[in-house]
């Protein structure tokens, strides 16, 4: 892949935010197309530049910055948000082959803006393997969430939990609060001021890096059985 000059998030693309937010119909939205157009293309250069720096440390299957944006236009079927546009850009990237799991997702929106990984909906047998691996030893993922760059980068782990006891595992386990986790992402937030300063592709990228040592025990974990021999 050629080198791509480091590219910015501008005042426009959240100025075009808020106008979508006052504005949000299809009327107006189609009145103002070529405004759309133009802003969508900051975005696919800021895409291009996170997926140049994510192949410096992982292999990506996402084959543009373009590819990985996620549609403007919101799905209102089954949704109780009827408003015919997000009022957000977004793009996930997919990380590549069987032996790296997990994905990067981007969400820039003002007031909200963040990046995040991991495992948004796991199947039931992924949870299960991750389930099992934590009741048996939590001791090495216990370590990554502890360590300082995790920390300091995401705080701590997220994702939905029930309040109960999992089905099949122990309620004294002592990993008992990281099997109650439906889903396990990790996510650092940012600033409209950080979004628009001229390094933020820098530290949304570096943010995804600090993702590395989580991916690379969850990968481990569900490319292999109990007993730690490769399913792929």
């Amino acid at each position: 892949m050629s080198k791509i000059k480091p590219a910015t998030i501008p005042v426009s693309a959240l100025e075009f935010l808020k106008t979508v937010k006052k504005n949000n119909n299809r009327d107006w939205f189609n009145a103002h197309k070529d405004l759309y157009l133009n802003e969508l293309s900051q975005l696919e250069k800021f895409a291009d530049g996170l997926l140049y720096e994510l192949n410096k440390y992982d292999v990506i299957e996402t084959p543009s910055g373009k590819k990985s944006l996620h549609r403007i236009y919101r799905d209102t079927r089954f949704s109780k948000e009827k408003t015919p546009y997000k009022t957000n850009w977004s793009g996930s990237f997919s990380r590549a082959t069987k032996a790296r799991r997990g994905g990067y997702y981007f969400h820039i929106e003002p007031g909200n803006s963040f990046v995040a990984g991991g495992f948004w909906g796991p199947s039931p047998d992924d949870l299960k393997r991750i389930r099992e691996e934590l009741a048996y030893d939590a001791t090495a993922f216990r370590k990554i969430l502890k360590s300082k760059t995790f920390k300091e980068t995401f705080g701590t782990l997220h994702g939905e939990q029930i309040k109960t006891t999992p089905k099949g595992f122990d309620a004294d386990s002592p990993a008992i609060d990281l099997l109650r986790f439906k889903q396990f992402t990790v996510i650092k937030r940012f600033t409209d001021k950080e979004v628009l300063h001229h390094d933020f592709l820098k530290q949304a990228a570096q943010s995804f890096r600090n993702m590395r040592p989580f991916f690379d025990y969850m990968s481990e974990v569900l490319t292999t059985d109990v007993n730690g021999i490769s399913v792929i």
